[in-house]
């Protein structure tokens, strides 16, 4: 198993005033760059960024070409991952995400992963004027299309549904040849099978539980070898998932320094992607780290006085809506929080399952810096190099038995 970290670059206000301080953005953004940078001295695998407009708290970054740029002249060999570039043209001209991706894996020489979504947020649709009922063919026609440009001496042209345009040499050209490997956010079960079907590998955002995973797993690698179509121009089967993560000495002190991050980043989710509270947003007039300090969420997530709950638990209480659950488990304190011997055997759980990679969620909610950068040490040092030694001995053994027989380019860091 592979890790890696996701940023959001969320931002709650200060729980007493309604604007953040001047220098709130500035220090996030520099934040970021000093955690990847020691993320990469250490061996994290990857990292990945999210592409977010207006939502306020929630995500800050709305430019993660500018941030992934700036971590390729930071880092050596960390995999820089957009998790994900929104690729319907309202939101980004298809030329315009080719010649970005491209000219990032240059600077980068060749560590871009090219991960592809929608988003489903009000603010976002309607900020850019995407219908929402179009908004998943927009995703796949503009991908292809994103694909070809890359490959094609010069770009053959198109006459489409959402978008056209007449033969051009989109230039530059990525490094990574055919082009680099290609990733879609998949919040539910059926994305992750789309993934299959389309070469993709699945960035999986519904903070899945091993079992889950298990059952995904075997259908995905099903898929791939016996139902996929390529979207692009070679295949990168592989999962990953979310999960939110704080490490310390010892678990009390995990929990302490977890504090409102998942629940903050669960509630903030929610309140943009909830039609009810969306459609009341008021834009630069609301403390949305306020209104959650007003209720008390953590009550089924964790307690920083009793400890974790007990997974059977937590079970018992989780909604069946696909989203609704995901929102849930984003909440949770305990997923891969605590101490180096607890983390471990919760991340050997999924490592059984034979995950591919997976993706911690670190920066979130009112977290400190210091506590951030403390975690990812400790787990640099003291977890991260036996998950490394069997992924290499391991798992690639695994997974070259599960792609036997299957014709297509592979393209992928996994």
């Amino acid at each position: 198993m592979k890790f890696g970290l996701f940023y959001e670059l969320q931002l709650p206000k200060p729980a007493d005033q309604d604007q953040w301080n001047p220098e709130d953005e500035l220090k996030i953004y520099h934040d970021m760059l000093d955690q990847v940078e020691l993320a990469d001295s250490l061996g994290f695998d990857y990292v990945f960024e999210v592409e977010h407009h207006f939502l306020e708290e929630y995500a800050h970054s709305s430019a993660p070409e500018l941030m992934l740029a700036a971590l390729s002249q930071r880092t050596k060999n960390i995999r820089l991952g957009h998790g994900i570039t929104l690729t319907p043209p309202g939101y980004n001209h298809p030329a315009r995400v080719a010649e970005r991706i491209a000219a990032l894996d240059l600077l980068s020489n060749g560590r871009v992963e090219f991960g592809t979504g929608e988003s489903a947020s009000e603010q976002e649709l309607g900020g850019f004027g995407v219908e929402r009922g179009l908004k998943k063919a927009m995703w796949e026609e503009a991908t292809r299309e994103i694909t070809n440009m890359m490959t094609q001496v010069p770009y053959q042209g198109f006459q489409g549904e959402f978008f056209s345009m007449p033969p051009r040499n989109v230039i530059p050209k990525p490094l990574q040849k055919p082009h680099p490997p290609l990733w879609v956010a998949a919040s539910r079960r059926e994305t992750t099978m789309l993934a299959a079907r389309f070469g993709m590998g699945s960035l999986g955002f519904g903070f899945e539980t091993p079992e889950e995973l298990g059952e995904r797993v075997k259908e995905y690698y099903r898929i791939m070898r016996e139902e996929c179509i390529p979207i692009g121009h070679a295949i990168n089967p592989a999962l990953a998932v979310l999960t939110t993560f704080m490490m310390a000495k010892t678990d009390e002190q995990a929990l302490e320094r977890s504090a409102n991050g998942p629940a903050f980043f669960s509630h903030s989710l929610g309140y943009f992607y909830n039609p009810v509270t969306a459609s009341k947003h008021q834009p630069g007039e609301v403390n949305i780290y306020r209104d959650f300090l007003k209720q008390d969420q953590r009550d089924t997530t964790m307690s920083t006085r009793t400890g974790f709950i007990a997974e059977d638990d937590i079970r018992k209480s989780e909604p069946t809506d696909e989203v609704q659950r995901a929102l849930y488990r984003a909440a949770r304190t305990g997923t891969a929080v605590g101490s180096p011997d607890r983390v471990r055997d919760i991340l050997r759980t999924y490592e059984d399952q034979h995950l591919d990679v997976m993706i911690f969620v670190a920066q979130c909610g009112d977290r400190k810096h210091e506590h951030i950068m403390e975690a990812i040490e400790l787990f640099g040092k003291e977890v991260l190099p036996e998950f490394k030694e069997r992924h290499e001995i391991e798992h690639r053994k695994w997974r070259n038995e599960q792609l036997e027989g299957v014709d297509f380019p592979i393209s992928s860091s996994v």
